[in-house]
């Protein structure tokens, strides 16, 4: 598996958990705002060992419970299945990030009780993800099937949007909630800079802007809330 990132410890990344955080490179989305953009752009920089991951493991084994699987798009490696599996023989719950362009690979890994918990990002509402993810003909059916697959098969989950104030405004919201009607958790992310973009220049919203935004998905969902504000 193609590994580009490594955070030793987290307590961040994967709630209820301290887990070890693995960054896969390569992404088939080009969203502005991204703060991973050296994964995203240049996926074969500086590849770590998969063996280094489960020596890691192995140590930390009774420190470490769960293993957070990151972007870039995981569901592009190949071989995740086989990644996960081996972390899952060693005793470690696993949570994986997504942005949902690949339902059939979800699917699978779901169905096979290979992860635990899966965390997506919902880019903005319809008509305004092609802007989003900065793919101009973008299609969003894929993006709809993993939102059913993980409400009705995932163990646990949690949607998330990355709030970006050149890409969002109320209506974002209010197409989201519809997107993900019923779910149990939203998390209305703030944006930071991270010297790194894809496209450089974009903003936060301000905190009355997010307040806003969470009590127009509120409706929609069980819960809602702000994250990183």
């Amino acid at each position: 598996m193609n590994i580009e990132g490594l955070n030793k410890v987290t307590l961040l990344d994967y709630p209820g958990h301290v887990a070890c955080t693995v960054f896969t490179g390569g992404c088939d989305l080009r969203c502005p705002f991204c703060h991973n953009s050296q994964l995203v752009l240049h996926p074969n920089f500086s590849p770590i060992d998969e063996e280094e991951i489960f020596r890691l493991l192995r140590r930390r084994r009774g420190v470490l419970d769960g293993v957070a699987i990151t972007g870039g798009e995981p569901l592009l490696q190949p071989d995740i299945g086989d990644f996960i599996s081996r972390v899952r023989e060693l005793g470690y719950a696993v949570k994986l990030d997504t942005n949902g362009t690949h339902p059939a690979r979800l699917a699978a890994l779901l169905r096979s009780g290979a992860v635990d918990h899966v965390a997506m990002d919902i880019k903005n509402s319809p008509e305004r993800y092609p802007e989003t993810v900065g793919i101009p003909d973008f299609d969003t059916s894929a993006v709809t099937e993993s939102i059913g697959i993980i409400m009705s098969e995932a163990p646990d989950y949690e949607f998330r949007t990355t709030v970006v104030a050149e890409f969002h405004d109320v209506n974002s919201f209010i197409g989201i909630g519809g997107m993900i009607s019923g779910a149990r958790r939203y998390f209305l992310q703030g944006f930071r800079d991270s010297g790194a973009l894809i496209r450089p220049g974009l903003h936060a919203a301000s905190a009355e802007e997010m307040e806003r935004y969470a009590e127009a998905v509120k409706p929609f969902v069980e819960h809602a809330e702000l994250r990183g504000i």
